[in-house]
């Protein structure tokens, strides 16, 4: 299931940058949904140009893991985007998601306009007052500054090695909650 560096022409497009853990785990959720065009992961919001993976695990480089998705907007809104990005890590972890600790894994949303901003403020606020957590929801909702594409053997990962074990014990399990819950929202296998 390849998405990344597809583009498709006179399809109605918008992009959203997500940050919620590793990457190899929101890359996979994100390109199984029905009118996701690509996924790339990457680094950004951070101030070291063209950083690369040994940068943001060992360095200060103000870079969080990402997804850039880039969507067709007749079939999946901004808003889906959001429920997924919600529903499939916790929000509630300053800089960690599970094992992955670190500022790089924190949770953020980093919008690129007034919509955007809004719609992500929206939904937080709504899953702050539902009390949805035991804990105070720390995502941060950030304007764009940056996105720099990780190295080539991050992307597609997990579908490029469903047999390493970060993905067989961490991956595959948050995956078969995911599409049980999004069924109805996945592409169809070809």
């Amino acid at each position: 299931m390849q998405t990344n560096n597809l583009i498709t022409h006179n399809i109605p497009q918008d992009t959203a940058y997500f940050g919620s853990g590793c990457f190899w785990c929101t890359e996979a959720f994100f390109q199984r949904l029905q009118g996701v065009i690509s996924v790339t992961s990457g680094y950004g919001g951070g101030f070291v140009e063209n950083p690369t993976y040994e940068d943001i695990c060992y360095k200060k480089t103000g870079h969080t893991e990402l997804v850039k998705v880039i969507f067709n907007t007749d079939t999946i809104s901004y808003d889906e985007l959001l429920e997924v990005f919600w529903k499939t890590h916790d929000p509630t972890t300053l800089n960690q998601q599970g094992n992955d600790i670190g500022f790089q894994y924190r949770s953020v949303i980093y919008y690129l306009n007034e919509t955007q901003y809004q719609k992500a403020l929206y939904y937080k606020d709504q899953l702050t007052k539902a009390n949805v957590w035991n804990k105070p929801i720390v995502t941060a909702i950030e304007p764009f500054k940056n996105f720099y594409s990780a190295e080539n053997y991050h992307q597609n990962y997990y579908n490029n090695n469903p047999e390493k074990s970060y993905c067989k014990y961490v991956i595959q399990p948050k995956l078969a909650k995911f599409e049980a819950v999004f069924k109805h929202k996945l592409k169809q296998p070809k």
